[in-house]
């Protein structure tokens, strides 16, 4: 009996080590073993989890992610970060930009399940005797939809910045080292070391506005940490700009440094409320955080009041000897007159709409309550 168990046995272990073994890794067959391929498509795949390996900064030794999709359309307003564009349609005239060596781990994507460009993209690779590709058939839909962060590429910075588009430009490297020696414009500095300290001041109080990191190019990981951190802080549009301030300075030339004068950045417009002379507290909190030296604010208040707390950077200008001191009124730029309560600096716009109507003059309609270290509360009226 146990001599035949043992004959059972060995005819068991004959048969599996005879067995076939699979032509791909585990880890691999894992990653794919859920997508179904359908007919035309590359036949080695991968998933999202097997990209999100690679797609990291600084950029992997060894792989490559392409872009199969249009340039201008597609690639450029968001694509995987360290991912280079190829579209499909002109593969033949840009395999220069392929790796030297054939044996490099290249991933195509494209737009999902219904574009074929990568799959088109990955049998011209093999023909060219790259021995190692995957596409990753759900492609950047997928990869949004998976709460990855995308990228930009620096043309398309250039288009927003030359168009005016509304959004943060953000500079992750060291200030002093880095971003005063040469940035580019209209990018303000938040050194990722120190983010946690200075996020609440520099960045918008919109949480919906469009924010762009960028750093030293694909060897630098400073954008990406800070990209995440501003998610964490419930920012919804949050983007990288992968090659940074290398690429920049390729194409356009060097940027601005501490010492030059850098274009300023278009301040947000004014929101008038709905009651005539008042500026929405939206509105004006947008210019305070974004653009402050875009107007004055002039604090009505009696001195003492003033003491306990305003606004940085006001000027106090008491009521009472508004009527007198009218003459000293800048007229360079918007005033926001403000108070406790929106009674005297209403007060404020209509006497200087009457003694002085050449100036634009606006009032808060809303209740304020400062602290000694510059902090508030403010409450629209309704």
């Amino acid at each position: 009996m146990k001599s035949v168990r043992l004959v059972a046995a060995a005819s068991l272990l004959a048969a599996l080590f005879a067995a076939p073994l699979p032509q791909v890794s585990v880890a691999l067959a894992a990653d794919a073993a859920t997508i179904q391929p359908k007919e035309g498509w590359y036949t080695k795949l991968v998933d999202n989890a097997f990209v999100a390996r690679y797609a990291v900064l600084p950029k992997p030794d060894g792989v490559q992610i392409i872009d199969s999709r249009p340039t201008a359309r597609k690639f450029d307003p968001g694509h995987i970060p360290t991912a280079i564009n190829i579209p499909d349609t002109q593969f033949e005239k840009m395999v220069d930009q392929l790796p030297a060596d054939k044996n490099t781990l290249l991933i195509f994507y494209c737009e999902g399940h219904e574009c074929m460009l990568s799959h088109n993209s990955a049998y011209k690779a093999e023909k060219l005797g790259y021995t190692n590709i995957r596409v990753y058939a759900e492609g950047y839909p997928e990869w949004i939809q998976k709460g990855h962060i995308g990228a930009v590429s620096v043309p398309y910075i250039k288009k927003l910045l030359d168009e005016k588009a509304p959004m943060v430009l953000i500079d992750s490297r060291p200030k002093e080292r880095k971003y005063d020696k040469g940035h580019i414009p209209g990018a303000i500095s938040l050194p990722d070391s120190q983010f946690d300290k200075l996020a609440g001041e520099r960045l918008p109080a919109d949480k919906a506005t469009p924010l762009y990191f960028y750093c030293e190019g694909l060897s630098c990981v400073l954008s990406s940490d800070s990209a995440a951190k501003a998610v964490k802080l419930g920012y919804k549009k949050v983007m990288v700009v992968p090659e940074g301030y290398p690429l920049w300075a390729k194409l356009y030339g060097p940027g601005p440094t501490a010492g030059s004068a850098a274009p300023a950045a278009a301040a947000p417009a004014i929101q008038q409320g709905k009651e005539s002379g008042t500026i929405t507290v939206a509105s004006f909190e947008k210019i305070f955080k974004e653009a402050p030296d875009s107007i004055h604010i002039i604090d009505v208040r009696d001195g003492k009041e003033f003491e306990t707390g305003t606004f940085k950077g006001a000027r106090n200008v008491p009521i009472n000897s508004l009527e007198k001191r009218i003459d000293e009124l800048p007229t360079d730029k918007p005033i926001v007159f403000v108070c406790g309560a929106a009674g005297r600096s209403g007060e404020a716009v209509d006497m200087a709409k009457l003694l002085k109507p050449a100036l634009k003059t606006y009032f808060l309609d809303a209740d304020i309550k400062w602290t000694k270290d510059g902090s508030y509360t403010i409450v629209e009226k309704k």
